[in-house]
């Protein structure tokens, strides 16, 4: 069987629930992913998605109302220490574009170890202003 060779995920956001609760638990965040492997957590924000090196993994950020505002402001990953390193991947989308077209892409790197997760932190940001960034720190990648 070929294995894909980019997997994506996709946060689904209710973003007035997050911005009224100042959280993305609670039913707010679904994070889903169509990968090769049976990823566990999914539907949840606790998504641990399954990856082998060299895929590329695509985030996307879209909102429950159409009309709401959402976007990926970034994707960091935590080290065992409580570190934090960025992606080192690429975000696109133009200035103007509907803001659900955004999103991020990284590539899977070899010196992940296998079987164990690796978190990461999602920030998502709705609208604008100082209470408008949440973040979850749940959501990981595993290599197989």
């Amino acid at each position: 069987m070929a294995l894909k060779p980019q997997i994506n995920i996709f946060a689904v956001v209710d973003v007035i629930g997050a911005l009224s609760g100042r959280t993305l638990q609670n039913g707010n965040l679904c994070l889903i992913d169509n990968g090769d492997y049976k990823s566990t957590g999914q539907g949840t924000p606790h998504l641990c998605t399954v990856v082998r090196p060299g895929q590329v993994i695509q985030w996307q950020a879209l909102a429950v109302d159409l009309q709401t505002p959402v976007e990926i402001k970034n994707i960091s990953f935590l080290g065992p220490d409580g570190s934090v390193s960025s992606l080192n991947g690429a975000r696109s989308g133009a200035e103007g574009e509907k803001l659900d077209l955004e999103h991020w892409a990284g590539v899977v790197p070899p010196s992940l170890i296998p079987g164990v997760p690796h978190n990461y932190r999602l920030e998502l940001q709705m609208y604008e202003g100082d209470q408008s960034t949440l973040f979850v720190d749940s959501p990981a990648l595993m290599r197989v």
